[in-house]
């Protein structure tokens, strides 16, 4: 456990941050520096720095990965299973896999904080609202995800391709009841910029997503994950200008 953090009620968190080996959108992309950091390194230095975060663990199959993350300063006191490492593979059973690791050594944590390297805008002033703002609700909620506003494709203007191969409305009877834009309400997507439950109910109901999970708001620069290329080029773009995006806000 590191050392002279605040708590929350006496409260043990655990960030997990999961980093497999394989990828196909962007081969080895949890090892790819970015702006001088490994992918991987990024959600480790955002836990590192987290007022609240008491054990910082990397979940992978891969050896590389493995010995980047100590040398980075996370823990990897597990081999995660190639059962776990596939393609199919659910991020929920990583996280349960991690939960039940440390339960069988007799190191239970009341919070689970799961980092995805995908999401490396994540800053630890996120990380440390969020499990201030998931405490404060605990009445209402056990789980607190990150979100952000939809702001450049509404779905009202999503549209198909019928079998003639012209577009129609996807929600709408026709075009002419889609209404406009700034009388529509506001929705979010889910961002993945973070991820923190209650420990023991993540065990029980396996998912961050229930009715009793709270939005972290993002700003939308910090919504970008990376899956290929692209991504990472648009990602990259922003770190390197985060100070005059900051500045605009």
């Amino acid at each position: 456990i590191r050392r002279g953090l605040e708590v929350i009620n006496g409260k043990k968190t655990l960030a997990l941050i999961p980093a497999r080996g394989g990828s196909k959108g962007l081969p080895r992309k949890n090892l790819r520096e970015l702006c001088g950091r490994p992918l991987l390194g990024w959600p480790i230095e955002a836990a590192k720095g987290s007022k609240y975060i008491d054990k910082i663990v990397v979940s992978s199959e891969d050896a590389e990965i493995i010995e980047k993350a100590v040398e980075l300063g996370a823990e990897a006191p597990f081999v995660r299973p190639m059962e776990l490492a596939g393609d199919t593979a659910s991020s929920a059973s990583v996280v349960e896999h991690a939960l039940d690791f440390f339960l069988s050594k007799g190191n239970p944590f009341d919070y689970i904080a799961l980092l995805e390297p995908t999401s490396p805008l994540t800053e630890t002033a996120d990380i440390d609202m969020a499990m201030e703002t998931l405490e404060s609700r605990r009445d209402a909620a056990d789980s607190i995800v990150g979100v952000s506003k939809v702001t450049s494709a509404h779905p009202a203007f999503d549209v198909k391709i019928n079998l003639q191969g012209l577009i129609e409305p996807y929600f709408s009877h026709d075009f002419s009841s889609a209404g406009r834009r700034q009388d529509m309400a506001e929705i979010f997507f889910l961002d993945g910029t973070l991820y923190i439950s209650d420990a023991a109910v993540f065990l029980q109901r396996k998912s961050f997503y229930h009715g009793r999970t709270l939005p972290y708001v993002t700003a939308k620069w910090k919504s970008f994950e990376v899956d290929d290329i692209v991504d990472f080029i648009c990602v990259e773009a922003i770190i390197k200008h985060r100070g005059l995006i900051k500045n605009e806000r």
